[in-house]
């Protein structure tokens, strides 16, 4: 594990400072104390920060083989992420030219992790979607390694029952004038955690990080982007935007990027944006970037959170437009910039409907 010097009990703040260990022995007890933790209260982990159980529910590609490079992109961040990777049963899943894979994960029980390990063939455009759906409390760990000179989509949708708790670290490493497309939808689930970390192996490459999400009740929805430009000339555009809707709902975005020495001719930009439908709703928003390095194409970040825009709902309802409709027809408007980035429609359709009718549930 990388070991730093920052004082007795000081915690590190940084995010490419943090330390990196496949042992959970080597981290900590999880204490808001920690910046990555801070938001997120242990005990809405679901016991995800004990030893966990190898993952035994529903997989719809069963017969995938366990993966031989594990740990070749990244290493967990965090004691949650240390415990899946313990479990040393990670699944390997190759993507060929024109690929369009949809992976669904439905869990069963409490305390279980899994990990994938996903790479794609070099000249290659390909899309692969993980569907994260079930009960009890999963925690899971996903690598990426994007080859040379390819295309990759990667959709990660958090789509739970209400009380059930999701975690997951997905790692990407893209190579040399590839390019990545990172999709994140968040939807069902009492506590979800996405924490998307992207790094460049060749120069020339670039990732679009885009997220969706609508916290409904006493949600917990968390995101947690992380862009490393450790090599010349790459590009990073990241792009995530929230709807919250009671007095209980919970949502945090701490979006990182890091523009290292090495990485002179770097252009990124990252935004998120929350909509604010009820009063109570809480958004935490939180860009961070830090430049090591002058010589760069541009870089900016941007965050804002507000309320449901009464006029325009006024000038909808003018119009004989129900309320709830309206409602759902600005909602629909401002997430859908995200969800329509899918490409399938009958999957950009299910999520619609299933903001739909969170916004029509009842809510404290």
């Amino acid at each position: 594990m990388e070991q730093h010097s920052h004082g007795a009990g000081i915690p590190l703040q940084i995010r490419s400072e943090r330390p990196r260990s496949a042992s959970p022995k080597d981290f900590g007890a999880i204490s808001i104390r920690d910046e990555q933790w801070r938001y997120l209260p242990v005990e809405r982990l679901g016991g995800l920060e004990n030893e966990l159980t190898p993952f035994s529910g529903i997989l719809s590609h069963e017969s995938l083989p366990l993966a031989q490079s594990i740990g070749s992109v990244a290493l967990p961040e965090d004691l949650v992420a240390a415990n899946v990777w313990s479990l040393g049963s990670a699944r390997e899943i190759t993507l060929n030219d024109g690929d369009f894979e949809i992976v669904s994960i439905e869990s069963v029980d409490v305390k279980q992790g899994v990990q994938f390990f996903i790479k794609n063939e070099p000249f290659s455009k390909s899309t692969i979607v993980l569907d994260h759906k079930g009960s009890g409390s999963l925690a899971e760990v996903v690598e990426i390694q994007v080859a040379d000179e390819s295309e990759l989509t990667v959709i990660s949708i958090q789509n739970l029952d209400k009380d059930s708790v999701i975690t997951s670290s997905q790692f990407a490493a893209i190579g040399k004038n590839s390019r990545l497309k990172h999709i994140v939808v968040s939807i069902g689930g009492k506590t979800i955690r996405v924490v998307p970390s992207v790094s460049f192996t060749g120069e020339g490459a670039s990732v679009e990080m885009l997220g969706a999400y609508f916290a409904n009740g006493d949600q917990h929805i968390e995101h947690r982007p992380f862009v490393d430009h450790n090599m010349a000339n790459c590009v990073s555009n990241v792009a995530y935007k929230g709807a919250l809707q009671g007095s209980k709902a919970h949502t945090v975005w701490v979006g990182d990027v890091l523009i290292r020495q090495a990485a002179i001719g770097t252009k990124t930009y990252e935004l998120n944006r929350n909509l604010l439908l009820t009063d109570g709703a809480r958004a935490d928003s939180v860009p961070n970037l830090e430049i090591e390095t002058g010589q760069i194409e541009g870089a900016g970040h941007a965050s804002a959170s507000g309320r449901f825009d009464d006029e325009q709902l006024f000038y909808l309802q003018a119009r004989g437009i129900p309320e709830i409709e309206a409602k759902r027809l600005v909602v629909k408007g401002f997430l859908n910039d995200v969800i329509s980035q899918i490409g399938n429609e009958e999957i950009e359709q299910h999520l619609n409907s299933k903001i739909a009718e969170n916004l029509e549930g009842t809510v404290n």
